[in-house]
């Protein structure tokens, strides 16, 4: 499954293919995963005593529907890189999905966390979180577990994504310093007038 998250623009969670990962976007878990070619959700929160809108699209990842993923990544503005602990295999696509990332950006560094999801499910374990560290190093992002089903640090992987989102957007564009009072006598009052 892909997941596309809106931040104040867009934000996109990619989630390894064939995964059923949908409690991370919805509100509860989903026992059933029912894979589609896309759904949304829309969340507002505060982060940082700062207002987010995340609107999430989930588009199911799975490869009939690839030729939709660069065109995903090239309107995100961050991405969770998600994969299951459970599913060495998803584990193993999250290199090619963040090398993908970079190229679709053109880019050597963009804002991405890595989720190792099905955290809960410890005895179906394929990959440790050791391993999951050695990878967030190795694409130096922020690592993360996580569990849908009991909703451990779901919330906190998107607020956390955010706050990577922020930090990249002022290191782009830092904000510009206010001007002192005599430069703003100068400049006069503008004023538009329809």
């Amino acid at each position: 499954m892909w997941v596309i998250l809106t931040y104040l623009g867009k934000l996109l969670c990619l989630l390894a293919s064939l995964l059923p990962m949908s409690g991370l976007t919805e509100s509860y878990f989903v026992t059933d995963y029912d894979p589609t070619i896309e759904d949304s959700y829309t969340k507002q929160c505060v982060i940082d005593d700062r207002a987010a809108r995340l609107d999430i699209l989930d588009t199911a990842g799975q490869e009939e529907f690839g030729a939709m993923r660069e065109q995903y990544m090239r309107t995100g503005e961050g991405f969770l890189l998600v994969f299951s602990v459970t599913d060495r295999g998803s584990f193993e696509e999250i290199y090619k999905f963040q090398r993908q990332i970079l190229r679709v950006k053109d880019r050597d560094e963009f804002p991405m966390i890595l989720i190792g999801n099905k955290a809960d499910l410890d005895h179906q374990r394929q990959v440790t979180q050791e391993e999951g560290q050695q990878l967030a190093r190795q694409l130096k992002v922020t690592y993360m577990e996580a569990s849908a089903k009991i909703r451990m640090n779901v919330d906190q992987a998107f607020h956390e994504l955010v706050r990577v989102i922020r930090k990249f957007q002022e290191q782009e564009c830092p904000p510009s310093p206010e001007p002192t009072r005599k430069e703003k006598d100068k400049k006069g009052c503008h004023c538009v007038i329809f």
